[in-house]
């Protein structure tokens, strides 16, 4: 899809919701050059207040944000606009919360790094049919590393927790964890 105007509806309101400001001026910019009217929020509470004021027939909206979960933000949104379109972004992939924000209302899920036209993709899918799969998706290296990183915070950082619960060697999970990313 190129950066033309795309064929929105007659309401082309979007809310981008991420607490990433540069992800977030960069996507809202991204967006306004393919037609959709943006309004950006930083924070779970702003998210719900735009939701709630002006919701908005699609949203974008990042799981985790520094003052909570952005499903709270899709929950408001389905609840003032239940027609909305809403596609929720993580850069920490896991099934369980793609299921949990998919029964809450939201049409796809996302991992990040997402581009503007695997979202729009997403937002503008129709119907049971799946959107193509991402041009550049996560490397294996990448959704192991996401995981582990996933699982090292959810035990508080505690490197002997997060080994057992992994069912890995304690030096091993630190010898990655002392690792850049992957691509």
């Amino acid at each position: 899809m190129d950066e033309q105007s795309l064929d929105l509806g007659p309401d082309s309101t979007l809310l981008l919701v991420d607490d990433d400001e540069a992800f977030l001026k960069r996507l809202a910019r991204a967006m306004e050059k393919r037609g959709f009217s943006v309004e950006t929020a930083g924070s779970v509470a702003a998210g719900k207040a735009i939701a709630t004021a002006r919701p908005a027939a699609y949203a974008v909206v990042d799981l985790r944000l520094e003052d909570g979960s952005g499903l709270d933000v899709v929950e408001t949104l389905r609840e003032r606009r239940p027609d909305s379109r809403i596609v929720v972004l993580t850069g920490y992939g896991a099934i369980a919360t793609a299921v949990a924000a998919v029964k809450i209302g939201a049409t796809d899920y996302l991992s990040k790094p997402a581009d503007a036209n695997d979202i729009i993709n997403a937002l503008l899918q129709k119907g049971d049919v799946l959107p193509p799969p991402p041009e550049n998706p996560m490397s294996a290296d990448r959704v192991r590393w996401e995981h582990i990183q996933r699982v090292f915070e959810l035990c508080d950082r505690n490197v002997s927790e997060t080994a057992r619960r992994l069912n890995m060697h304690r030096r091993t999970l630190q010898r990655i964890l002392a690792k850049r990313s992957p691509k």
